[in-house]
């Protein structure tokens, strides 16, 4: 009997490890936000579903071409066992995602109203955020070409990524944990934020996103990435400054698109895609990511 060859596609495929947040997504549809004093009654049953921005993401490379680890924790509970399931069934390395006894799975409750918008409250057990502990036991094994963190995680858990990496490329995103050492976006070769987290790091909003981006990368990385939503994402590095725009579409929900965006974004950079390649393939996955 012929055998199939043995698959190593995790081998060929460029690995990429993601660092931060998993948790459940419980998402409720409204015709508006609620006022005080007032129920709002939802327009469709609730969904729930596995989430987190570095779970996103993780998902997001995977499906973009990836090879990908997540170096994430969740409670041991029944929600946790379901996050697991879900990287399982997407055959996202999960040597390091792990469960912590007797804590719960944080939650996020993920409002959407008719204008594609989200209103995210966020609910984080702290037993289960990363320690240094957790970066130092996974990153010397892992040595992946490009890794992502978030900078909102406690900034120990950061100082450990800047320390420890290997990447080639080390990509941080969100506004960074307000104890992180204030130059530590200057060890990153990528920063990415969208107008929002970008406004609350720079301390004012700028209505062009491609100043934003200037502004952002004057604070150290080597390259700031703001992401704009329907007007797609600006970047500036030392050679350029642009604005790459999204093809036209329907937005319905735009919950975890900034996620799609990142995690593509880390796949074409680990394939040697050129950024401005590579972020005009981020933006046309997060674009169909809001229609779908």
């Amino acid at each position: 009997m012929t055998h199939p060859p043995p698959d190593d596609s995790h081998q060929r495929a460029p690995h990429v490890v993601v660092i931060g947040r998993a948790n459940i997504d419980i998402t409720v549809r409204i015709p508006h936000r609620p006022v005080p004093g007032r129920t709002t009654f939802a327009s469709a049953p609730a969904t729930t579903t596995a989430g987190g921005k570095s779970l996103n993401q993780a998902l997001a490379a995977r499906r973009a071409g990836a090879h990908v680890s997540l170096i994430s924790n969740a409670g041991a509970d029944h929600w946790g066992a379901f996050l697991r399931q879900t990287l399982t069934d997407a055959a996202i390395d999960t040597t390091f995602f792990q469960l912590i006894p007797s804590a719960p799975t944080g939650i996020a409750i993920v409002e959407v109203t008719p204008d594609a918008e989200n209103h995210i409250v966020l609910a984080l057990p702290p037993a289960t955020e990363l320690t240094a502990a957790h970066i130092h036991d996974a990153l010397p094994t892992l040595r992946a070409p490009v890794v992502v963190t978030q900078l909102d995680i406690h900034p120990e858990a950061v100082d450990a990524v800047l320390r420890h990496h290997h990447a080639e490329i080390l990509i941080g995103n969100l506004v960074p944990h307000p104890a992180l050492e204030s130059d530590a976006l200057a060890a990153l070769d990528i920063l990415v934020a969208n107008e929002h987290e970008t406004a609350a790091i720079l301390g004012r909003h700028h209505t062009d996103p491609t100043t934003a981006a200037d502004h952002l990368r004057a604070l150290g990385p080597r390259t700031a990435i703001v992401t704009a939503g329907h007007r797609g994402a600006a970047y500036s590095n030392p050679h350029h400054t642009g604005l790459i725009t999204p093809p036209p579409t329907h937005a319905t929900n735009t919950t975890g698109a900034g996620d799609v965006l990142l995690g593509t974004l880390a796949t074409r950079l680990a394939q040697h895609t050129p950024l401005p390649h590579a972020i005009n393939d981020a933006v046309t996955a997060a674009t169909k990511h809001v229609a779908d």
